[in-house]
């Protein structure tokens, strides 16, 4: 088998981003709520929508968030017969830890925009340095799809274990939320020859029987309830009928933006919401998905691997104990923001820390935050060379 690592740039046709902004102009909006002072109890408001919609159609420029992107090398790699794109972000320093970050749905490589150069480039040289490796899952972006129905994300966990070994990275470091904990919590559990130190931003654990409830676990419990109460909608039809609304949205790019586009609007911090930098976050996913056409084998994730109401009894299952040193942020917006009495029991936590603000996309929402937490663990516990 080749193990051959090929040059990639993120370069969609011009006669592609035209195709899209012809299709977004053309496309007419229902002009009206559901039913009077609907808000937000029918899914995200109305002028949520056509505000977004307007952005995408006349202000969002492509080819400036594609410039971006290629300001860090990409590059494809076959391993099991399957293409895998990714970003690597190399830092300076040769002694620098690799690091290995996983995305999630409806996520892509680009979530970790905000934080791959400042991790392997510090603008404090006492920080630690980071070579940060991005790859798109498989059945996002440019990676294939998966080969075969019973993939699942231990199956990612496999060959992004491969992928980190074919670049010369004999021991590394993880960092996920979303699927990509799942990926993560894999890697950390079978992979300890290799995988040597783990953090995460999304853990969805069981706290012990009987206990009394902290303020911000009763605040929390109150939030997931709701969630699975009132959210699950999108998950069900995705672990159910993926072929059904897959091909709904392949070609459908106002579909994508409300399917995908609403997690950001109800997962994510609200106050981050109101930066001019979230509608940006938003079109780039919808954009990605569009011209990549991943919206349906994306939803592959949910069909072939645990159920929501599963996360946390699943966590808890021996086999699927983090057995390498692990960090934990819980941030409060999160969709599960875990406590650490309850995390602590599904593997060895050496870190733990609470944020109040961010939520499920904490590398964008709060990269800063976040790069904190990895450098702080990272300083605290990688002892590999």
């Amino acid at each position: 088998m080749s193990t051959e690592i090929r040059p990639f740039r993120v370069d969609i046709p011009v006669e592609e981003v035209e195709r899209l902004q012809r299709k977004l102009k053309d496309t007419r909006l229902p002009g009206r709520e559901i039913v009077p002072n609907a808000g937000d109890k029918y899914g995200p408001r109305y002028e949520w929508a056509q505000t977004l919609h307007k952005a995408w159609a006349n202000d969002f420029d492509w080819f400036s968030v594609q410039a971006e992107m290629n300001e860090y090398p990409h590059y494809i790699t076959t391993i099991e017969d399957l293409n895998i794109h990714f970003l690597h972000a190399r830092a300076d320093n040769p002694c620098a830890i690799p690091l290995l970050m996983i995305h999630g749905w409806p996520g892509s490589f680009w979530e970790f925009s905000q934080v791959w150069g400042p991790l392997s480039h510090p603008a404090n040289p006492d920080d630690p340095s980071f070579h940060v490796v991005v790859p798109s899952m498989p059945g996002f972006c440019w990676s294939d799809w998966p080969p075969r129905a019973g993939w699942t994300l231990r199956d990612n966990a496999r060959v992004f274990d491969q992928l980190m070994k074919r670049l010369g990275y004999d021991e590394y470091m993880v960092q996920c939320g979303d699927w990509g904990h799942f990926v993560g919590r894999e890697l950390g559990a079978k992979y300890t020859d290799s995988c040597k130190l783990l953090h995460t931003n999304f853990a969805p654990s069981p706290l012990p029987d009987g206990v009394e409830y902290t303020e911000r676990e009763r605040n929390v419990a109150d939030r997931v309830k709701n969630w699975l109460d009132w959210h699950m909608g999108y998950a069900v039809e995705m672990r159910t009928r993926p072929h059904t609304i897959g091909i709904a949205l392949h070609d459908n790019p106002i579909g994508i933006l409300m399917w995908a586009g609403e997690k950001y609007n109800e997962a994510a911090d609200p106050e981050k919401q109101k930066h001019p930098f979230w509608t940006k976050a938003i079109l780039t996913t919808a954009s990605l998905y569009y011209f990549t056409g991943c919206i349906m084998p994306s939803m592959l994730c949910y069909y072939e691997n645990v159920r929501h109401e599963h996360f946390a009894e699943f966590a808890i299952q021996p086999e699927n104990r983090i057995r390498i040193p692990f960090g934990f942020s819980s941030f409060f917006w999160d969709t599960e923001p875990a406590s650490k009495r309850a995390v602590e029991r599904t593997g060895n936590l050496v870190f733990y820390r609470e944020r109040d603000d961010g939520g499920h996309f904490a590398a964008l929402e709060h990269p800063q935050g976040l790069m904190q937490d990895v450098r702080e663990l990272a300083g605290q516990e990688w002892k590999y060379k």
